[in-house]
């Protein structure tokens, strides 16, 4: 079975969520993990050039979600993804592939579902009961970000800088891929969800605040290390993510639309005829040559 058609909007909120090879632990907290991967997130938003706003984010040992305002989200994931690959495969000394498969991006249709999402985010580590507060996580997260200073500096090491200066008498004494000589300072900023922009700084840390407690206050209790679930949670993705069940018919309905338009425009690009206009924002199937020439 083929990976269900994406349909992004012009502008939009979506959560996204991207997971390891096989669950692989390839994302697993340390110093130098989470300063790379700070890096490189704050370094994929900067290149994007405003089309991102990053609202909140974790990482997990094996996975991460970002709740992010993008209206070129998948440029930004390509660029976030495949440094994320290369820089923290090379830390943990992993060289095939990286991700499991490919991205989830869900819409997030209205404020209560955006405030639940990031209530989401926020519980990562005390919902599965590895850590009793939410400041405890050793991973990278959004948490210090929206409870004070939105902006915060990340080293990006430029591994264009080392390669330029590759075989000059500077370069013997930092051969290291994450020398200081290569790194960049990059800033990265959270900014405030939509729904809460008009509360001003400190109402917005309250609100976090409030959210905090609750997750804490549902936690479970500690795990052992060794604790195996008795299920593994299969759950299909959602469509998006919506406060009313009238939200998601109307994006419901919205995807059959989109569907069907695609599937006509490939319909015809596959008889020859490259003038089919697909939807907007979507992903035209490749062109083999071979068949194209055929068709010809």
């Amino acid at each position: 079975m083929g990976w269900p058609l994406r349909m992004f909007q012009e502008e939009g909120l979506y959560f996204v969520t991207s997971r390891c090879f096989q669950g692989r632990l390839l994302l697993r907290p340390s110093a130098e993990v989470n300063e790379v991967v700070g890096g490189v997130l704050a370094r994929a938003v900067q290149q994007s050039s405003g089309t991102i706003r990053l609202h909140a984010f974790t990482f997990a040992s094996n996975h991460f979600h970002l709740l992010v305002w993008g209206a070129a989200l998948a440029s930004f994931m390509q660029y976030l993804r495949s440094n994320l690959s290369r820089k923290v495969g090379r830390l943990v000394d992993w060289s095939g592939g990286f991700w499991e498969r490919r991205y989830s991006a869900e819409p997030v249709l209205d404020n209560e579902a955006m405030v639940g999402r990031l209530r989401y985010v926020l519980a990562h580590g005390v919902k599965e009961g590895l850590v009793e507060r939410s400041a405890e996580w050793p991973g990278l997260t959004c948490l210090p970000q929206l409870s004070g200073p939105a902006r915060r500096l990340f080293q990006w090491f430029s591994w264009t800088k080392r390669w330029s200066r590759r075989g000059s008498e500077d370069m013997a004494g930092a051969q290291g891929r994450f020398a200081e000589e290569w790194a960049e300072p990059v800033e990265l900023e959270v900014a405030p969800l939509p729904c809460w922009e008009g509360l001003g700084e400190e109402g917005r840390q309250r609100a976090v605040r409030g959210l905090v407690e609750e997750v804490e206050s549902e936690a479970r209790a500690p795990q052992h290390p060794h604790t195996r679930p008795e299920h593994l949670k299969r759950s299909p993705r959602p469509l998006g993510h919506a406060s009313t069940r009238q939200a998601l018919r109307e994006l419901r309905e919205q995807y059959r639309a989109f569907i069907a338009v695609f599937r006509e425009a490939a319909a015809r690009w596959q008889r020859g005829d490259f003038s089919a206009p697909f939807p907007l924002y979507s992903f035209p199937p490749r062109v083999m040559p071979g068949r194209v020439a055929r068709i010809l």
